[in-house]
């Protein structure tokens, strides 16, 4: 096979697809935050922090603003504590947060329901935001000044037709629609451009083909089974209709890298139907956790988990995404924590693709790359002075490449590989006439100097 580069030819910047879901809390501990500033790890995104209700203490807006009916005015009646402990330690370790105005998802809904019922006044709702915001961002409560840039309006409000079995908003679609309006149109109307504001956090469309609007199929999609399909036109008329702001579209894919591909292209082609061509898109959770078939999810340390996340970050690089955060960055047992061995509290073999990715994203500029194989994935940078070239062979046999890169002089490489006997380390090898072997499920650096 041939991966090729040219280190002449710069197309654009390496994005920000390196990005974590909720960070490693441990309790109330923010000790392995360090793990993110030493990843380079850009940007957390603020959902499901600390468990269940998310510890009832953290970041959801119910945990805030405990008492709905008290005086949204009145600083005495938020509860900023907890949250302004992790905000704190993000900024502290150079990570950006990202902040979801919203609830943690309630697995156990079926038992008894919280806090995902739709807010009573939507308006006072909005008012409470705007507060949470003042407070991190222009000091208000004995705040801060943060400048945290992106507010998310909720999460996965299409996650079910029927809306009595929804986890995350047991109001109607309409309802939803309601309340975006009438909080984005409030907090741009208050922050103006010095934050952008989105949604909907989409559960993910997993049968785009089902689309008509996509696919050209000669049928309407039907509630019974194209739910997702519906809700997501509907949004795009009702804000359309109604002016509501919207900065940036937020959805999910729990797919593998050559499905969730698809999905990225099928969202793209929505927002231009309906002329959202320019808005920022933002695939703020995915995973691999149940996308590997054959692969245990609770094998964290499994290569294949590695490989094929620095791939999903390597391809999503080339396509119309802007950030991905990945779910998640928590340390604990969960399969979704694929970053952290719950036991040792020490970083798993996907943590340092993480890392790798990173080393292309602080060179900044991408340059022209290419692989002729459909199962070795490759993005390549320079900042002028330095450049490397990132490379994830999914496969599970070894490849051998022939490579072809100008710009660069291959006698002066350093290579850094991720496998069953390197973890991000440097290996000692050089490139010999033009080739480089790589081992199966692994993560290759290659850097110039």
């Amino acid at each position: 096979m041939k991966i090729t580069a040219n280190f002449n030819k710069t197309v654009g910047n390496i994005k920000m697809m390196h990005a974590v879901g909720q960070p490693p809390i441990e309790f109330v501990s923010m000790k392995h935050f360090h793990y993110l500033t030493e990843a380079g790890i850009p940007q957390s995104r603020l959902h499901d922090v600390g468990g269940a209700f998310a510890s009832n203490r953290f970041v959801d807006v119910p945990n805030i603003f405990r008492d709905f009916s008290a005086d949204e005015n009145d600083p005495a009646s938020y509860s900023f504590a907890f949250t302004d402990l992790v905000i704190k330690a993000l900024v502290e370790a150079n990570v950006e947060p990202y902040f979801r105005l919203g609830v943690t998802i309630e697995n156990h809904y079926h038992i008894e329901r919280y806090t995902t019922y739709p807010p009573e006044d939507f308006e006072k709702w909005a008012r409470v935001c705007e507060h949470i915001i003042r407070h991190y961002n222009e000091g208000w409560a004995d705040g801060f000044h943060y400048n945290i840039k992106y507010w998310e309006i909720w999460n996965e409000v299409d996650d079910a037709l029927d809306r009595s079995k929804s986890s995350m908003w047991c109001g109607t679609m309409e309802e939803y629609f309601r309340l975006y309006d009438v909080t984005s149109k409030h907090l741009k109307n208050c922050f103006g451009d010095s934050i952008k504001v989105g949604g909907y956090a989409a559960t993910g469309v997993y049968k785009p083909e089902e689309d008509p609007d996509y696919c050209g199929i000669d049928h309407a999609p039907t509630y019974e089974n194209d739910f997702r399909i519906i809700f997501i036109h509907e949004f795009f008329k009702y804000i359309n209709e109604n002016g509501s702001p919207i900065d940036f579209f937020s959805y999910h894919s729990y797919a593998n890298v050559e499905r969730t591909r698809d999905y990225v292209r099928y969202y793209d082609a929505i927002l231009k139907k309906y002329g959202y061509e320019k808005l920022e898109r933002h695939l703020n959770e995915w995973s691999l956790c149940w996308a590997l078939p054959g692969v245990d999810c609770n094998e964290k340390d499994h290569l294949a988990f590695s490989s094929k996340s620095l791939a999903m970050m390597l391809a999503m690089q080339g396509e119309a995404v802007d950030i991905l955060h990945y779910y998640d960055a928590r340390m604990s047992s969960s399969c979704n924590g694929g970053l952290f061995n719950a036991e040792t509290r020490k970083p798993t073999n996907t943590y340092f693709a993480f890392h790798m990715f990173n080393s292309l994203y602080k060179l900044g500029d991408e340059v022209e790359s290419s692989s002729d194989t459909d199962t070795v994935y490759v993005a390549a940078a320079t900042n002028g002075k330095r450049s490397s070239i990132a490379i994830a062979n999914t496969a599970e046999t070894d490849v051998e490449v022939d490579l072809e890169l100008l710009g660069v002089d291959m006698a002066d490489a350093e290579i850094f590989r991720l496998d069953k006997i390197y973890r991000y380390t440097p290996t000692g090898e050089t490139i010999k006439n033009n080739k480089i072997a790589l081992p199966a499920y692994s993560c290759t650096e290659i850097r110039f100097y």
